[in-house]
């Protein structure tokens, strides 16, 4: 699975920016895309999720500012980001997770796209 994001930027605290992310490869068999994202000299962190039954998880920190999206029959997942604040500020990555018949799951990343949000 290869993942390919779009998106992001810099942008005033208060504003929107939205962020793309299209699977190619094996990626019918995905069952959980989403977002994470990592601030310098932090760990990486979950942002937003969703199951192939669009079933949807979110960070404390973005639940009512973020809302992801998923289309399956395109293999894309998107993510709307509005309230921006500062501490927002990160590179964003787009996950995609395959469950294999056999119960392993497998993870793959895209190759992070960069936000900033000024104050």
């Amino acid at each position: 699975v290869q993942l390919v994001e779009s998106g992001g930027g810099l942008v005033q605290a208060g504003g929107s920016l939205s962020l793309s992310c299209a699977a190619s490869g094996s990626a019918s068999r995905i069952n959980v895309m989403g977002w994470y994202r990592q601030a310098p000299g932090k760990q990486r962190e979950l942002v937003a999720t969703m199951t192939s039954a669009l079933v949807t998880n979110y960070s404390d920190s973005v639940k009512g500012r973020f809302t992801i999206s998923r289309d399956n029959a395109k293999n894309t997942v998107s993510l709307l980001m509005n309230l921006l604040k500062p501490e927002d500020t990160a590179v964003y990555y787009c996950h995609a997770m395959v469950v294999a018949t056999w119960g392993q799951g497998y993870n793959y990343w895209g190759q992070g796209t960069q936000v900033i949000v000024s104050s």
